[in-house]
């Protein structure tokens, strides 16, 4: 009868243990908007998986990306922290790592939840796009690297997938090109012609050396512009596993497939012990691919293909965990970066960003569209399936939640800005603890967001906005994405203000005339952003020009030859890894 006894104590510990300590699977999509899995109204794209996800969890409807651009959200999502707190929110154009050889990232003092939960006794892995940085001062140092911030396993690109890094799919630099090159060498030809002229009507005398110095000139340019061409792609699309590089330049031949393989097989690996994966997928980002098994087969062109052999990715991650029998230990999350990018349009005129669904702008802009996100969770026995919450979540949640569930006290000597989403997830609280939330675009304080408490009203008011171009459009089409200061922005005084829940499209602005309480709610705002701002403290700039640009020195290569970085070792690897 003892012996029955401590046989059912037993049990019950380790039950009582497992339950307390669950396994975390973050799929993180990359550019995916809130209106193209099916679970969210899409009705031709085939998402079975991801509504097979909501239905057996939670789906978040107003679940916001604390940036919508990749590099600044991402560092928020890791942190729990907004992106300009860690350095990780640039003052210039350009407010994403686009270089591998770039000095900048997510500094070592920064906490994710992979080092908390990596302190918790957890294996950790990050499986795909990491887009945060990678060295300092030298190749090898890797101070910004998955490794360096709690992952005991990383396996894919460390900065991420560009147009530049598929052959024929053009490129993003276009814009740049046409300024640092084609606009030059306009220049220079215009003076050669024109001093040509001269000197054969005899009106100046030219020497032969000024000539050979603007023809020496025009050589220089067209050699950067052919070496640019022909490098960036092996110096900066390339495969890493842990330390070592292993495919360089990355190929897409079934990409998705070795990652998803190798995610299961993590999975497999640490069944019997408590693990962390983050997916995080290449897709959605142009350029788009799938493989052959997708290719053409969905209804909407390269973009539908891509975001089915996602969502069949996401299926097999989910078959492993049930297989393994871990699905009601595990708690599965799964969001995208930011919203679609919807000036994404090739040279043909193909459309190759996504769906917002019903709400206006995209990556790289504060409307809604550029943050309201897919936010399902799912945990069978602890959250309820098939439950939808409308209150306003962010991305930088899972960071406190995790931490909780893991068991992991969250870090005192720093402002943690997400919220522990499981009281809201179990119905143990109906109202977000987020009364106030701020959206940047970049460094700069876009738009502030508030549910006041004892109310379903949702204000949310622009400091500025960018100017859509050509006008009428949903997008900066000029420019590719839409910038944060300056010439592209119109900037409001008083604050744009909106009531989401009424009008989530923000097509009406409020006005005194028609919201009574108009300047009694925009006082309100301003002085939730003040108490904001005193909160923030000076940190270094990682996306400053000078940690932006390509560093000779910290560029990584698969050999020894100079810049001839060409190597294939995925399979051999693949083998191997454990």
């Amino acid at each position: 009868m003892r012996t029955l006894l401590l046989l059912l104590l037993f049990i019950y510990e380790a039950r009582s243990h497992a339950v307390s300590t669950p396994n975390f699977v973050l799929l993180m999509a990359d550019d995916l908007g809130i209106g193209d899995p099916g679970c969210y109204g899409n009705k031709t794209l085939r998402t079975p998986n991801i509504d097979r996800l909501a239905r057996g969890g939670v789906k978040l409807t107003q679940h916001l990306a604390a940036s919508p651009l990749c590099t600044p959200s991402r560092a928020a999502f890791m942190t729990g922290r907004y992106p300009i707190r860690s350095g990780m929110a640039s003052r210039s154009q350009v407010g994403v790592f686009v270089f591998s050889a770039s000095s900048g990232g997510l500094p070592h003092s920064e906490i994710t939840f992979a080092k908390l939960l990596k302190n918790q006794g957890y294996s950790t892995a990050l499986i795909g796009k990491w887009h945060l940085g990678t060295s300092c001062h030298n190749r090898t140092d890797l101070c910004h690297h998955p490794l360096s911030h709690g992952f005991d396993y990383f396996h894919g690109l460390p900065v991420t997938n560009l147009r530049d890094c598929k052959p024929g799919e053009g490129s993003v630099f276009t814009r740049a090109l046409r300024l640092l090159v084609f606009l030059p060498l306009q220049v220079i030809a215009i003076t050669l012609l024109t001093l040509a002229v001269l000197r054969c009507l005899g009106l100046v005398q030219v020497p032969p050396c000024i000539f050979f110095c603007l023809f020496f000139l025009a050589a220089l340019v067209l050699g950067g512009l052919l070496c640019f061409l022909h490098y960036f792609r092996p110096l900066n699309c390339f495969l890493m596993r842990n330390r070592d590089i292993t495919q360089q330049p990355m190929s897409y031949d079934n990409l998705t497939q070795r990652l998803t393989a190798d995610a299961a097989q993590f999975i497999q690996r640490n069944a019997k012990t408590p693990f962390l994966l983050v997916l995080a997928f290449l897709h959605m980002h142009t350029a788009l691919f799938s493989s052959k098994d997708f290719a053409g087969k969905s209804k909407h062109g390269a973009y539908g293909d891509a975001a089915e052999e996602m969502d069949w990715s996401v299926g097999q991650i989910l078959d492993v965990l049930d297989e393994l029998k871990l699905a009601n230990n595990t708690l599965v999350y799964f969001s995208s970066d930011q919203g679609a990018h919807v000036e994404e349009v090739t040279v043909k005129g193909e459309g190759h960003g996504g769906s917002n669904g019903i709400y206006k702008g995209g990556k790289a802009n504060n409307w809604e569209g550029g943050i309201r996100v897919p936010g399902i969770l799912r945990w069978p026995g602890v959250i309820q399936a098939g439950l939808e919450i409308d209150e306003p979540t962010s991305n930088m949640d899972i960071f406190p939640t995790v931490a909780k569930l893991a068991g992991s006290p969250l870090p005192e000597d720093r402002i943690i800005d997400g919220r522990d989403l499981m009281p809201l997830l179990q119905g143990r609280s109906h109202r977000s603890d987020h009364e106030f939330l701020f959206h940047y675009c970049n460094f700069y304080l876009n738009a502030v967001r508030w549910h006041p408490q004892n109310s379903t009203s949702i204000w949310k008011a622009f400091f500025f906005t960018p100017k859509f171009f050509p006008e009428g459009a949903n997008g900066c089409f000029a420019t590719h994405v839409c910038f944060c200061h300056g010439q592209y922005v119109t900037y409001h005084d008083p604050p744009l203000l909106f009531d989401i829940s009424q009008d989530p499209r923000e097509r009406n602005p409020l006005t005194p005339t028609s919201q009574p309480r108009f300047r009694e709610i925009l006082e309100t705002m301003q002085e939730a952003a003040a108490r904001h701002a005193e909160t923030l403290r000076d940190v270094p700039n990682q996306l400053s020009l000078g940690n932006l640009i390509w560093k000779p020195w910290l560029q990584m290569c698969c050999s020894s030859s100079g810049l001839f970085c060409q190597c294939d070792w995925e399979k051999q690897v693949g083998r191997g890894s454990h």
